[in-house]
Protein backbone atom coordinates (compact mmCIF):
# COMPACT_ATOMS: atom_id res chain seq x y z
CA UNK A 1 0.00 0.00 0.00
CA UNK A 2 1.22 3.47 -0.88
CA UNK A 3 1.61 6.32 1.66
CA UNK A 4 -1.57 7.72 1.41
CA UNK A 5 -2.40 9.61 4.64
CA UNK A 6 -0.82 12.60 6.24
CA UNK A 7 -1.08 13.17 10.06
CA UNK A 8 -0.87 15.84 12.80
CA UNK A 9 0.01 16.35 16.16
CA UNK A 10 -2.50 18.95 17.62
CA UNK A 11 -1.25 20.06 20.84
CA UNK A 12 -3.60 22.74 22.47
CA UNK A 13 -4.04 24.39 25.67
CA UNK A 14 -6.43 22.01 27.33
CA UNK A 15 -5.77 18.69 25.19
CA UNK A 16 -3.96 16.53 22.93
CA UNK A 17 -5.23 15.35 19.54
CA UNK A 18 -3.35 13.07 16.91
CA UNK A 19 -5.62 13.15 13.43
CA UNK A 20 -4.84 11.20 10.34
CA UNK A 21 -6.22 12.70 6.93
CA UNK A 22 -6.91 11.01 3.41
CA UNK A 23 -4.98 13.61 0.77
CA UNK A 24 -8.72 15.06 0.31
CA UNK A 25 -8.03 16.70 3.60
CA UNK A 26 -10.72 14.24 5.01
CA UNK A 27 -10.21 13.45 8.90
CA UNK A 28 -9.67 9.13 8.82
CA UNK A 29 -9.52 9.22 12.30
CA UNK A 30 -8.53 11.08 15.24
CA UNK A 31 -8.26 10.43 19.21
CA UNK A 32 -8.24 13.34 21.80
CA UNK A 33 -7.02 13.41 25.64
CA UNK A 34 -7.52 16.13 28.04
CA UNK A 35 -4.41 17.23 30.08
CA UNK A 36 -4.88 18.94 33.76
CA UNK A 37 -4.39 22.63 34.22
CA UNK A 38 -2.52 23.67 37.00
CA UNK A 39 -3.36 26.78 38.75
CA UNK A 40 -0.97 27.33 41.53
CA UNK A 41 -1.69 30.82 42.29
CA UNK A 42 -4.41 33.52 41.03
CA UNK A 43 -3.50 34.50 37.35
CA UNK A 44 -0.76 31.80 37.27
CA UNK A 45 -1.51 28.41 35.37
CA UNK A 46 0.99 25.62 34.19
CA UNK A 47 0.92 22.37 32.61
CA UNK A 48 3.20 19.15 33.19
CA UNK A 49 5.00 18.55 29.84
CA UNK A 50 5.50 14.66 31.11
CA UNK A 51 2.08 14.45 31.12
CA UNK A 52 1.53 16.28 27.60
CA UNK A 53 4.30 13.99 25.72
CA UNK A 54 2.37 10.95 27.79
CA UNK A 55 -0.48 12.12 26.12
CA UNK A 56 1.11 12.43 22.88
CA UNK A 57 1.84 8.69 22.69
CA UNK A 58 -1.42 7.64 23.80
CA UNK A 59 -3.86 9.60 21.24
CA UNK A 60 -0.65 8.41 18.08
CA UNK A 61 -1.51 4.45 19.77
CA UNK A 62 -4.70 4.91 19.80
CA UNK A 63 -5.75 6.66 16.57
CA UNK A 64 -3.34 4.37 14.71
CA UNK A 65 -4.84 0.84 16.15
CA UNK A 66 -8.46 2.38 15.63
CA UNK A 67 -7.60 3.13 12.05
CA UNK A 68 -5.30 0.26 11.58
CA UNK A 69 -3.06 2.36 9.60
CA UNK A 70 0.64 1.65 9.93
CA UNK A 71 3.77 3.95 9.90
CA UNK A 72 4.32 2.89 6.42
CA UNK A 73 1.17 4.78 5.43
CA UNK A 74 1.65 7.73 6.67
CA UNK A 75 3.62 9.74 4.07
CA UNK A 76 4.31 12.91 6.34
CA UNK A 77 3.96 14.22 10.01
CA UNK A 78 2.87 18.19 10.86
CA UNK A 79 3.37 19.31 14.26
CA UNK A 80 1.05 22.36 15.25
CA UNK A 81 0.63 23.74 19.23
CA UNK A 82 -0.14 26.39 21.60
CA UNK A 83 2.48 28.88 20.82
CA UNK A 84 4.00 30.61 23.68
CA UNK A 85 3.56 28.37 26.22
CA UNK A 86 7.18 27.62 27.31
CA UNK A 87 9.54 24.64 28.61
CA UNK A 88 12.99 24.30 29.66
CA UNK A 89 14.36 20.66 29.93
CA UNK A 90 17.48 19.15 30.01
CA UNK A 91 18.65 17.28 27.03
CA UNK A 92 20.38 14.42 28.58
CA UNK A 93 17.69 13.23 30.68
CA UNK A 94 14.73 14.85 29.15
CA UNK A 95 12.75 16.15 31.86
CA UNK A 96 11.27 19.72 32.74
CA UNK A 97 13.09 21.66 35.37
CA UNK A 98 9.81 23.54 35.58
CA UNK A 99 5.81 23.11 34.52
CA UNK A 100 5.41 24.54 31.26
CA UNK A 101 4.35 28.16 32.06
CA UNK A 102 1.27 28.68 29.59
CA UNK A 103 0.57 31.62 27.31
CA UNK A 104 -2.35 32.61 29.87
CA UNK A 105 -0.28 33.01 33.05
CA UNK A 106 0.41 36.37 34.03
CA UNK A 107 3.13 36.12 36.47
CA UNK A 108 5.79 37.91 34.42
CA UNK A 109 3.45 41.22 34.98
CA UNK A 110 6.21 42.84 37.18
CA UNK A 111 9.00 42.17 34.59
CA UNK A 112 6.55 44.27 32.29
CA UNK A 113 6.30 47.20 34.75
CA UNK A 114 10.20 47.07 35.38
CA UNK A 115 11.10 46.98 31.36
CA UNK A 116 12.17 50.94 30.23
CA UNK A 117 10.77 52.37 27.50
CA UNK A 118 14.06 52.11 25.29
CA UNK A 119 13.96 48.22 25.78
CA UNK A 120 9.73 48.36 25.02
CA UNK A 121 10.71 49.90 21.73
CA UNK A 122 13.48 47.47 21.13
CA UNK A 123 10.77 44.52 21.81
CA UNK A 124 8.55 46.22 19.77
CA UNK A 125 10.74 47.28 16.79
CA UNK A 126 12.53 44.18 16.24
CA UNK A 127 9.35 41.43 17.01
CA UNK A 128 6.55 43.36 15.87
CA UNK A 129 5.01 42.18 19.50
CA UNK A 130 4.09 44.96 22.98
CA UNK A 131 6.04 43.85 25.71
CA UNK A 132 3.54 41.52 27.33
CA UNK A 133 2.89 38.35 30.08
CA UNK A 134 1.76 36.85 26.46
CA UNK A 135 4.81 36.33 24.89
CA UNK A 136 7.92 33.07 26.07
CA UNK A 137 10.69 35.82 27.00
CA UNK A 138 9.51 36.49 30.01
CA UNK A 139 8.17 33.21 31.07
CA UNK A 140 11.91 31.65 30.23
CA UNK A 141 13.62 34.72 32.44
CA UNK A 142 11.40 33.61 35.09
CA UNK A 143 12.30 30.24 35.03
CA UNK A 144 16.15 31.08 34.75
CA UNK A 145 15.60 33.62 37.90
CA UNK A 146 13.98 31.57 40.09
CA UNK A 147 15.30 27.66 39.41
CA UNK A 148 18.98 27.82 40.17
CA UNK A 149 19.66 24.10 38.51
CA UNK A 150 19.33 25.56 35.01
CA UNK A 151 21.94 28.33 35.29
CA UNK A 152 23.92 25.81 36.64
CA UNK A 153 23.16 23.27 33.71
CA UNK A 154 23.26 25.42 31.27
CA UNK A 155 27.39 26.05 31.28
CA UNK A 156 27.37 22.50 30.66
CA UNK A 157 25.32 22.76 27.52
CA UNK A 158 22.61 21.01 29.03
CA UNK A 159 19.67 23.07 29.02
CA UNK A 160 17.04 23.32 26.49
CA UNK A 161 14.51 26.18 25.71
CA UNK A 162 11.06 26.04 23.14
CA UNK A 163 7.42 26.24 23.43
CA UNK A 164 5.82 22.97 23.17
CA UNK A 165 6.83 22.36 19.33
CA UNK A 166 10.30 21.76 20.06
CA UNK A 167 9.25 19.64 23.19
CA UNK A 168 7.35 17.43 20.94
CA UNK A 169 10.11 17.36 18.40
CA UNK A 170 12.71 16.68 20.95
CA UNK A 171 10.89 13.71 22.30
CA UNK A 172 9.30 12.45 19.20
CA UNK A 173 13.12 12.10 17.05
CA UNK A 174 14.66 10.11 20.29
CA UNK A 175 14.45 12.17 23.04
CA UNK A 176 17.17 11.77 25.91
CA UNK A 177 20.36 12.98 24.68
CA UNK A 178 19.77 12.28 20.95
CA UNK A 179 16.75 14.23 19.82
CA UNK A 180 16.50 17.43 17.83
CA UNK A 181 16.39 20.71 18.61
CA UNK A 182 14.23 22.49 16.59
CA UNK A 183 11.44 25.06 15.93
CA UNK A 184 9.52 27.13 13.42
CA UNK A 185 9.25 30.33 12.35
CA UNK A 186 5.71 30.78 13.73
CA UNK A 187 6.03 29.61 16.95
CA UNK A 188 9.81 31.48 16.84
CA UNK A 189 8.13 34.85 16.10
CA UNK A 190 6.24 34.53 19.33
CA UNK A 191 8.81 33.98 21.68
CA UNK A 192 9.76 37.34 21.25
CA UNK A 193 13.46 36.56 20.82
CA UNK A 194 13.11 36.55 16.92
CA UNK A 195 13.84 38.87 15.09
CA UNK A 196 10.82 39.31 12.57
CA UNK A 197 12.74 40.86 9.25
CA UNK A 198 15.51 38.80 9.11
CA UNK A 199 13.76 35.23 11.20
CA UNK A 200 17.09 34.94 13.20
CA UNK A 201 17.68 35.25 17.27
CA UNK A 202 18.25 39.12 17.64
CA UNK A 203 21.96 39.61 19.14
CA UNK A 204 19.94 43.16 21.21
CA UNK A 205 17.42 41.18 22.63
CA UNK A 206 19.40 38.47 23.54
CA UNK A 207 22.27 40.67 25.24
CA UNK A 208 20.02 42.99 26.74
CA UNK A 209 17.87 40.32 28.51
CA UNK A 210 20.67 37.91 29.25
CA UNK A 211 19.16 34.97 27.52
CA UNK A 212 21.94 32.30 26.55
CA UNK A 213 22.42 31.17 23.11
CA UNK A 214 23.13 27.94 23.38
CA UNK A 215 19.49 27.13 24.49
CA UNK A 216 17.44 28.82 21.83
CA UNK A 217 16.51 25.63 19.33
CA UNK A 218 17.36 25.98 15.72
CA UNK A 219 14.75 28.13 13.90
CA UNK A 220 13.29 26.63 10.50
CA UNK A 221 10.34 26.82 7.63
CA UNK A 222 7.14 25.80 8.66
CA UNK A 223 7.31 23.45 5.60
CA UNK A 224 10.61 21.97 5.09
CA UNK A 225 11.88 19.65 2.33
CA UNK A 226 15.09 19.63 4.59
CA UNK A 227 12.81 17.83 7.17
CA UNK A 228 13.14 18.47 11.04
CA UNK A 229 13.48 14.50 11.47
CA UNK A 230 12.19 10.68 11.82
CA UNK A 231 9.91 9.45 14.31
CA UNK A 232 11.44 7.04 16.82
CA UNK A 233 8.59 6.03 18.63
CA UNK A 234 7.93 1.92 18.91
CA UNK A 235 4.52 2.31 17.11
CA UNK A 236 5.14 5.21 15.01
CA UNK A 237 8.67 4.48 13.65
CA UNK A 238 10.51 6.22 10.93
CA UNK A 239 7.59 8.70 9.61
CA UNK A 240 9.36 12.08 8.21
CA UNK A 241 8.40 15.27 10.26
CA UNK A 242 8.01 17.61 7.72
CA UNK A 243 6.76 21.09 9.42
CA UNK A 244 5.15 22.61 12.34
CA UNK A 245 2.91 25.42 12.68
CA UNK A 246 1.96 27.52 15.96
CA UNK A 247 -2.01 26.50 16.15
CA UNK A 248 -2.98 29.85 15.11
CA UNK A 249 -1.19 30.17 11.88
CA UNK A 250 -1.68 26.37 11.28
CA UNK A 251 -5.56 27.06 10.57
CA UNK A 252 -4.45 30.03 8.51
CA UNK A 253 -2.63 27.23 6.23
CA UNK A 254 -5.83 24.94 6.97
CA UNK A 255 -8.27 27.28 5.58
CA UNK A 256 -5.83 28.37 2.47
CA UNK A 257 -6.07 31.57 2.98
CA UNK A 258 -3.01 32.26 1.15
CA UNK A 259 -3.74 35.60 -0.53
CA UNK A 260 -2.94 38.95 1.00
CA UNK A 261 -6.34 40.52 2.56
CA UNK A 262 -7.71 36.61 3.65
CA UNK A 263 -8.83 36.36 7.23
CA UNK A 264 -9.80 33.69 9.59
CA UNK A 265 -10.96 33.24 13.07
CA UNK A 266 -10.21 30.21 15.26
CA UNK A 267 -12.25 29.68 17.92
CA UNK A 268 -10.93 27.70 20.69
CA UNK A 269 -10.01 28.15 24.16
CA UNK A 270 -9.18 31.85 23.39
CA UNK A 271 -10.32 33.55 19.68
CA UNK A 272 -7.68 34.70 17.32
CA UNK A 273 -8.31 36.50 14.08
CA UNK A 274 -5.43 36.41 11.78
CA UNK A 275 -5.17 38.21 8.65
CA UNK A 276 -2.65 37.40 5.77
CA UNK A 277 -0.41 40.82 5.05
CA UNK A 278 1.59 38.90 1.78
CA UNK A 279 4.93 39.75 2.11
CA UNK A 280 4.00 42.75 3.57
CA UNK A 281 5.06 43.30 7.44
CA UNK A 282 2.33 45.89 8.89
CA UNK A 283 2.94 47.58 11.75
CA UNK A 284 0.01 48.23 13.58
CA UNK A 285 -0.89 51.28 15.78
CA UNK A 286 -4.10 49.79 16.62
CA UNK A 287 -2.48 46.92 19.38
CA UNK A 288 -2.18 44.08 16.97
CA UNK A 289 0.39 41.87 16.59
CA UNK A 290 2.94 41.42 13.57
CA UNK A 291 3.70 37.85 13.23
CA UNK A 292 5.21 35.50 10.94
CA UNK A 293 2.20 33.90 9.11
CA UNK A 294 4.15 30.82 7.48
CA UNK A 295 7.20 30.36 5.34
CA UNK A 296 7.27 27.37 2.90
CA UNK A 297 10.33 25.89 2.14
CA UNK A 298 12.49 28.59 0.28
CA UNK A 299 9.79 31.25 -1.00
CA UNK A 300 9.57 34.43 1.12
CA UNK A 301 7.75 34.19 4.13
CA UNK A 302 4.64 35.74 4.61
CA UNK A 303 3.48 37.43 7.12
CA UNK A 304 -0.31 38.58 9.02
CA UNK A 305 -1.76 40.51 11.44
CA UNK A 306 -3.28 39.08 14.65
CA UNK A 307 -5.75 39.84 17.24
CA UNK A 308 -5.85 37.91 19.97
CA UNK A 309 -8.46 37.10 22.44
CA UNK A 310 -7.62 35.44 26.04
CA UNK A 311 -10.72 33.91 26.88
CA UNK A 312 -13.64 32.72 24.83
CA UNK A 313 -14.30 28.78 25.12
CA UNK A 314 -12.88 28.88 28.18
CA UNK A 315 -15.73 31.12 29.31
CA UNK A 316 -17.85 28.07 28.41
CA UNK A 317 -15.50 25.87 30.43
CA UNK A 318 -16.22 28.08 33.71
CA UNK A 319 -19.70 28.24 32.83
CA UNK A 320 -20.07 24.64 33.27
CA UNK A 321 -17.04 23.42 35.67
CA UNK A 322 -17.63 26.68 38.30
CA UNK A 323 -20.73 27.51 38.29
CA UNK A 324 -21.98 24.12 36.41
CA UNK A 325 -24.85 25.48 34.51
CA UNK A 326 -25.20 22.78 32.51
CA UNK A 327 -22.99 19.61 31.69
CA UNK A 328 -21.55 19.58 28.72
CA UNK A 329 -19.60 22.75 26.72
CA UNK A 330 -22.29 21.46 23.36
CA UNK A 331 -25.65 22.53 26.43
CA UNK A 332 -24.73 26.36 25.96
CA UNK A 333 -26.22 26.53 22.96
CA UNK A 334 -30.04 25.31 24.24
CA UNK A 335 -29.77 27.59 27.44
CA UNK A 336 -28.65 30.76 25.45
CA UNK A 337 -31.94 30.31 22.81
CA UNK A 338 -34.36 29.74 25.54
CA UNK A 339 -33.93 33.41 25.94
CA UNK A 340 -34.55 35.96 22.98
CA UNK A 341 -32.05 38.22 23.81
CA UNK A 342 -29.34 38.49 26.36
CA UNK A 343 -31.40 40.96 28.64
CA UNK A 344 -29.25 43.78 28.93
CA UNK A 345 -26.58 41.78 30.41
CA UNK A 346 -23.02 42.10 29.14
CA UNK A 347 -20.10 39.87 30.07
CA UNK A 348 -16.62 41.14 29.22
CA UNK A 349 -14.48 37.85 30.54
CA UNK A 350 -11.27 39.40 31.14
CA UNK A 351 -10.00 36.58 33.73
CA UNK A 352 -6.70 37.54 33.23
CA UNK A 353 -6.20 40.78 31.63
CA UNK A 354 -7.70 41.93 27.70
CA UNK A 355 -5.58 41.19 24.57
CA UNK A 356 -5.95 42.75 21.78
CA UNK A 357 -6.51 45.68 20.98
CA UNK A 358 -6.55 46.70 24.45
CA UNK A 359 -3.65 44.97 26.15
CA UNK A 360 -4.85 45.63 29.57
CA UNK A 361 -3.30 42.94 32.12
CA UNK A 362 -5.35 45.14 35.09
CA UNK A 363 -8.76 44.51 33.89
CA UNK A 364 -10.81 41.48 35.30
CA UNK A 365 -13.72 39.56 34.85
CA UNK A 366 -17.25 41.58 34.92
CA UNK A 367 -21.02 40.62 34.06
CA UNK A 368 -22.99 44.05 34.04
CA UNK A 369 -26.46 45.15 33.25
CA UNK A 370 -27.53 42.55 35.46
CA UNK A 371 -31.57 43.02 37.01
CA UNK A 372 -33.66 40.64 38.45
CA UNK A 373 -34.98 39.73 35.22
CA UNK A 374 -32.11 38.09 34.35
CA UNK A 375 -31.59 34.58 34.38
CA UNK A 376 -29.23 31.49 33.72
CA UNK A 377 -30.09 32.12 30.19
CA UNK A 378 -29.15 35.40 29.41
CA UNK A 379 -25.95 35.07 31.25
CA UNK A 380 -25.39 31.94 28.59
CA UNK A 381 -26.21 34.21 25.77
CA UNK A 382 -24.30 37.42 27.14
CA UNK A 383 -21.31 34.65 27.24
CA UNK A 384 -21.69 33.43 23.69
CA UNK A 385 -22.03 36.98 22.65
CA UNK A 386 -19.07 38.39 24.12
CA UNK A 387 -16.82 36.14 21.62
CA UNK A 388 -18.89 38.02 18.93
CA UNK A 389 -18.11 41.76 20.18
CA UNK A 390 -14.75 40.53 20.91
CA UNK A 391 -13.84 39.41 17.67
CA UNK A 392 -15.54 43.06 16.14
CA UNK A 393 -12.96 44.79 18.59
CA UNK A 394 -10.02 42.62 16.59
CA UNK A 395 -11.77 43.07 13.33
CA UNK A 396 -12.10 47.23 13.44
CA UNK A 397 -8.15 47.33 14.69
CA UNK A 398 -7.36 45.30 11.81
CA UNK A 399 -9.30 47.24 9.12
CA UNK A 400 -7.79 50.42 10.46
CA UNK A 401 -4.08 48.99 10.33
CA UNK A 402 -4.41 47.13 7.36
CA UNK A 403 -6.52 49.74 5.38
CA UNK A 404 -8.79 47.08 3.44
CA UNK A 405 -11.88 46.42 4.76
CA UNK A 406 -13.27 42.73 5.05
CA UNK A 407 -15.41 40.97 2.99
CA UNK A 408 -15.63 38.06 4.41
CA UNK A 409 -14.93 36.00 7.62
CA UNK A 410 -13.60 31.88 7.19
CA UNK A 411 -14.11 30.66 10.99
CA UNK A 412 -13.14 26.94 12.21
CA UNK A 413 -12.43 25.88 15.97
CA UNK A 414 -14.12 23.69 18.38
CA UNK A 415 -16.94 26.67 18.77
CA UNK A 416 -17.83 27.07 15.38
CA UNK A 417 -20.64 24.27 15.45
CA UNK A 418 -22.84 26.82 17.71
CA UNK A 419 -24.97 28.45 14.94
CA UNK A 420 -26.15 30.69 17.34
CA UNK A 421 -22.84 32.29 17.84
CA UNK A 422 -22.06 31.78 14.08
CA UNK A 423 -24.77 33.72 12.78
CA UNK A 424 -24.42 36.84 16.12
CA UNK A 425 -20.80 37.01 14.70
CA UNK A 426 -22.14 37.55 11.37
CA UNK A 427 -24.72 39.86 12.32
CA UNK A 428 -22.38 42.07 14.61
CA UNK A 429 -19.54 42.17 12.47
CA UNK A 430 -21.96 42.34 9.61
CA UNK A 431 -20.15 40.54 6.64
CA UNK A 432 -20.49 36.78 6.03
CA UNK A 433 -19.10 34.42 8.39
CA UNK A 434 -18.09 31.05 6.12
CA UNK A 435 -17.41 27.86 7.97
CA UNK A 436 -15.90 25.09 6.35
CA UNK A 437 -16.55 20.84 5.81
CA UNK A 438 -13.32 20.53 7.93
CA UNK A 439 -13.78 22.46 10.75
CA UNK A 440 -10.50 20.66 12.52
CA UNK A 441 -8.34 23.62 10.02
CA UNK A 442 -5.54 24.04 12.89
CA UNK A 443 -4.95 20.16 12.34
CA UNK A 444 -4.94 20.17 8.66
CA UNK A 445 -2.84 23.42 8.27
CA UNK A 446 -0.25 21.16 10.05
CA UNK A 447 -0.36 18.15 8.18
CA UNK A 448 -0.61 20.22 4.77
CA UNK A 449 2.84 21.77 5.72
CA UNK A 450 4.35 18.90 6.49
CA UNK A 451 2.82 16.99 3.43
CA UNK A 452 4.23 20.31 1.11
CA UNK A 453 7.71 19.28 2.50
CA UNK A 454 7.52 15.65 0.91
CA UNK A 455 5.97 16.83 -2.46
CA UNK A 456 2.32 15.24 -1.31
CA UNK A 457 0.85 18.23 -2.26
CA UNK A 458 2.92 20.33 -5.58
CA UNK A 459 1.69 23.85 -4.34
CA UNK A 460 -0.82 25.99 -2.11
CA UNK A 461 -3.01 26.06 -5.48
CA UNK A 462 -3.28 22.24 -4.67
CA UNK A 463 -4.43 23.04 -1.14
CA UNK A 464 -6.95 25.79 -2.42
CA UNK A 465 -8.88 23.03 -4.28
CA UNK A 466 -9.00 20.76 -1.40
CA UNK A 467 -10.94 23.42 0.74
CA UNK A 468 -14.68 23.26 0.44
CA UNK A 469 -17.81 25.49 2.52
CA UNK A 470 -20.26 23.74 4.54
CA UNK A 471 -22.47 26.66 5.65
CA UNK A 472 -22.50 30.48 4.66
CA UNK A 473 -24.11 32.91 7.61
CA UNK A 474 -25.50 36.06 6.32
CA UNK A 475 -25.96 38.84 8.57
CA UNK A 476 -30.02 39.74 9.18
CA UNK A 477 -29.44 42.38 12.08
CA UNK A 478 -30.42 46.21 11.16
CA UNK A 479 -27.63 48.75 11.29
CA UNK A 480 -29.28 50.52 14.78
CA UNK A 481 -29.44 47.48 16.96
CA UNK A 482 -25.99 46.29 15.91
CA UNK A 483 -24.72 49.83 16.77
CA UNK A 484 -26.63 50.10 19.83
CA UNK A 485 -25.30 46.65 21.02
CA UNK A 486 -22.00 47.12 20.24
CA UNK A 487 -21.90 50.65 22.26
CA UNK A 488 -23.04 48.68 25.14
CA UNK A 489 -20.36 46.18 24.83
CA UNK A 490 -18.06 49.03 25.19
CA UNK A 491 -19.12 50.53 28.24
CA UNK A 492 -19.03 47.22 29.98
CA UNK A 493 -15.55 46.70 28.47
CA UNK A 494 -14.35 50.44 30.66
CA UNK A 495 -16.01 48.69 33.43
CA UNK A 496 -13.48 45.67 33.55
CA UNK A 497 -10.48 48.02 34.15
CA UNK A 498 -8.28 48.64 36.92
CA UNK A 499 -9.86 45.62 38.97
CA UNK A 500 -6.49 43.96 39.42
CA UNK A 501 -5.28 43.79 42.79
Amino acid sequence: MGKNYIAAIDQGTTSTRFIIFDKSGNIIASNQVEHKQIFPKPGWVEHDPMEIWKNTKTVIKATLEKSNISPNDIASLGITNQRETTVVWNRKTGKPYYNAIVWQDTRTKDYIERITKEEAELLRRKTGLPPSTYFSLFKLLWILENNPEVMKDTLKGEVLFGTIDSFLIFNLTGGEGKGKHITDVTNASRTMLMNIETLTYDEDILKNFNIPRNILPEIRPSSDTNLYGYTELDFLKGVPIGGALGDQQAALVGQTCFEEGEAKNTYGTGCFLLLNTGEKLVKSNSGLLTTVAYKFGDEPQSYALEGSIAITGALVQWLRDNLKFFEKSADIEALASSVEDNGGVYFVPAFSGLFAPYWRSDARGVIVGLTRYANKGHIARAALEATAYQTKDVILAMEKDSNTKLQRLKVDGGMVVNELLMQFQADIINVPVIRPKVIETTSLGAAYAASLAVGVFSSKEELKRNWRVDKIFVPKMDDTKREKLYQSWLKAVEKSFNLAE
